[in-house]
């Protein structure tokens, strides 16, 4: 069991993971957070009766620390934490695009950095976070970092090469299933269905379809095909999402993003 954990940066994702935790089984005396905002801070000491620190302060304290910090204030906060930080402490850093060599840089020769790319359905538990470890990082600091992302959702390991892909694909993922499901329900309003309707509908059809793939291990090619009848209703509109080219502009947009990525790690 860690002695502290510290999140630096209160914001959605640094609460997320707080709250995570907490539900997981770690304890108040446990958990540390940072927020620059006075105001922010006491709510959060509030609401979870956990302590909230200066970055400093943090940083002195913790056996674990946690960025959860915008990758433009990553440098910052590295530049004022780096002579607190306990040599062969681990860092575990959430910010985008900031690889584990960029941030080693900052620490003490030997520094154990692990980098993750989370998801935003950690708010509910079902994040999907991706984990790569740098240079000096056993397979117990891995495992370790692994616990903590698992409290609000799955995890995995990915080759740090990896992150670009990943981002595009589970960092970005939810906001085109968002986007799909707009679709769906602006097409069931077109259709004259009560736009309540139209959500419930598309949004349970989601939630089976997905079950569907995680629960049978069924390939998705196959299930498409279990539910397309020649000639029949989902034969017709699957042959218009052809015509648009809908697979083809879903991969160009991924590939965009993965590109996207890779600009924003370079900057």
């Amino acid at each position: 069991m860690f002695v502290t954990i510290a999140i630096f940066g209160a914001g959605v994702m640094g609460e997320t993971l707080l709250s995570g935790l907490l539900r997981a089984g770690f304890t108040t005396e446990e958990l540390v957070i940072t927020e620059r905002r006075s105001e922010r801070a006491a709510e959060l000491e509030a609401k979870y009766g956990v302590r909230a620190l200066s970055n400093l302060e943090a940083a002195g304290a913790a056996d674990v620390l946690v960025l959860v910090v915008k990758p433009q204030d990553m440098t910052a906060l590295l530049t004022e934490i780096a002579e607190h930080v306990v040599p062969g402490n681990l860092v575990v850093s959430l910010a985008a695009g900031v690889g584990t060599e960029a941030i080693a840089t900052h620490l003490a020769a030997g520094t154990p950095v692990v980098r993750v790319m989370p998801n935003t359905p950690a708010l509910v538990d079902q994040g999907m976070a991706a984990l790569s470890r740098g240079a000096h990082v056993s397979d117990e600091q891995l495992e370790q970092a692994m616990d903590l992302l698992r409290s609000c959702g799955k995890a995995i390991e990915v080759p740090e090469a990896y992150q670009d892909a990943v981002t595009a694909i589970s960092g970005s993922g939810p906001a085109y299933v968002f986007y799909v499901v707009e679709a769906m329900i602006e097409a069931g309003v077109v259709l004259g269905l009560p736009r309540a309707t139209a959500t419930e509908l598309t949004v349970q059809t989601l939630f089976g379809a997905a079950t569907m793939i995680r629960e049978t291990g069924t390939h998705p090619t196959v299930l498409r095909e279990q539910v397309t009848s020649p000639g029949g209703t989902t034969a017709a509109a699957l042959r218009t999402l052809d015509d648009h080219k809908v697979r083809a502009a879903f991969v160009s947009a991924i590939e965009a993003a993965a590109q996207r990525s890779r600009e924003l790690a370079g900057g």
